[in-house]
């Protein structure tokens, strides 16, 4: 089988190296537009209960990332000057490019063939391959070729967000709310080595135009950030790499494949950053479709629906949550008016996938100060 996969990310590497570690015979040809040491954005997070399903279904890519990442067990978020532990709500996280570093080495160590600085700009480019995987993120090209054909949504979520790092080690990951001249600003940050962190910045719209961010440049949008953050950074400049104010797509597909084109990840459905579920969807999503695909080796149209009907609730089921989450942050001015531990509460169960037993459950310590206030 001659396999094109459109995407050098974390999915179309990893749908490479499992599927010619597995057909050694098959030749696997990524195709990614952008240099082997480029990326957007810091560091990438993984929960606990993801590695979990990573290290079921892929113990040898599981033990090639866990070394490298830094872990922690609680989370902290920051409201009204006051810490509020999470205790039980464990992480992981590794930075973008040296997770991609990874997988590319992995890639290139079972035979798959990686053309970088390669531009595809149609499917009818790759005619000669028997199936395109399409893991070329939210600007997918096969996916546009064909929106109609997959019965593609997009939308976007009214929050404004920007994307920086900065060289300062948080101890957990962390969410600090806080009040300004211009209205609330939240931060989701958490370290992804020893010495850097991801430091993400998110607001509503009117606040944003307030601080009269729509005007300025991804150099002072950093630096006016750094000082509305300076007591949480500890007056260290924040970082920028492909750091523009943007709004969160909600990008989804009622049909998964077109032909023999499939998609994976981010060409196929968004889910929003506050669940940190998007890079373990991706790579569920390529363990499915490989699951698939040998299922029925001589049926590639039966693959790849057995692929949407076998992925497909249980994706809807997250993305569904990670909306409710996001929903949750449009109010977010709101909810930091309730005191410090029922905010934490609010957070919590936010997405509505956690209820008082499972919370007291998993975080016996804060269930413990919530309930006994008072």
């Amino acid at each position: 089988m001659r396999i094109a996969v459109v995407g050098g990310g974390p999915a179309g590497l990893y749908f490479a190296t499992l599927w010619k570690k597995r057909h050694p015979d098959a030749t696997v040809q990524v195709f990614e537009q952008n240099p082997p040491d480029a990326t957007f954005g810091f560091g990438v997070v993984f929960s606990d209960r993801a590695l979990e399903f990573l290290r079921a279904d892929d113990p040898e890519t599981h033990d090639l990332i866990t070394p490298e990442m830094e872990t922690w067990e609680d989370m902290t978020l920051v409201h009204k000057g006051e810490k509020v532990t999470i205790d039980g709500v464990g992480f992981s996280s590794i930075g973008r490019l040296h997770l991609l570093q990874l997988l590319q080495e992995r890639a290139l160590a079972v035979g798959a063939e990686l053309a970088f600085e390669t531009t595809i700009s149609s499917p009818v480019e790759l005619a000669d391959y028997d199936l395109i995987v399409a893991s070329d993120g939210i600007n997918s090209i096969v996916r546009r070729a064909f929106e109609g054909d997959f019965a593609m949504s997009l939308s976007y979520l009214p929050n404004k967000f920007a994307w920086y790092g900065v060289e300062k080690p948080f101890e957990t990951l962390t969410q600090t709310f806080i009040e300004t001249e211009y209205g609330p600003f939240n931060a989701h940050h958490y370290r992804y080595t020893p010495q850097m962190s991801t430091f993400l910045v998110e607001c509503a719209r009117d606040t944003w135009e307030k601080a009269s961010f729509a005007t300025l440049s991804e150099a002072d949008s950093a630096i006016k950030c750094a000082e509305i953050f300076s007591d949480t950074l500890d007056g260290k400049p924040l970082i920028i790499n492909k750091s523009n104010w943007r709004n969160f797509p909600v990008l989804w597909n009622d049909r998964w494949s077109h032909l023999n084109m499939v998609l994976v990840g981010d060409a196929l459905h968004t889910a929003h950053f506050s669940i940190g579920s998007g890079t373990r969807l991706a790579l569920e999503d390529v363990i499915a479709l490989i699951e698939a695909l040998e299922a029925k080796p001589d049926d590639l149209p039966g693959a790849l629906r057995s692929y949407e009907d076998a992925r497909k609730p249980i994706v809807e089921k997250i993305v569904n949550a990670a909306t409710s989450s996001a929903r949750w942050y449009e109010d977010f001015a709101d909810h930091m008016k309730l005191s410090p531990l029922d905010f934490g509460y609010a957070y919590m169960t936010r997405s509505g996938r956690i209820d008082d037993d499972r919370l007291r459950k998993f975080a016996p310590g804060f269930m413990a100060k919530y309930e006994g206030q008072g």
